[in-house]
């Protein structure tokens, strides 16, 4: 398949799939907007939970990373820019994605 193609399918995708994570996180986060700290401790402390972030993370950084590429693809026409921004781009998005995981582990 087409590069191109690859990456619009993984566009649109990760998009489909973010819907219901996102949803969950929005429910999750009101219903504990009154919480306390423990609270929230406490929710995080779920393995349910640390699953479900850790796909809604990694989805997320998944559609941002491919999103901003496209517009870094569209933008910038010096080819060396264009690659050390993706390559920077793709380097910080791995790097927070594990960073925010391993932090769930940790919790």
């Amino acid at each position: 398949m087409i590069r191109a193609t690859t990456k619009w399918l993984t566009i649109k995708i990760s998009s489909g799939l973010l819907i219901p994570f996102l949803i969950w996180f929005v429910i999750s986060f009101v219903t504990l907007f009154d919480g306390n700290n423990s609270q929230l401790t406490l929710f995080f402390s779920s393995i349910l939970t640390k699953i479900l972030f850790s796909l809604f993370t990694i989805l997320a950084f998944t559609f941002y990373t491919l999103t901003i590429s496209e517009v870094f693809e569209d933008y910038i026409s010096d080819i060396k820019f264009k690659n050390a921004a993706n390559r920077l781009l793709v380097l910080f998005s791995i790097v927070m994605t594990l960073l925010i995981i391993i932090y769930l582990i940790k919790l």
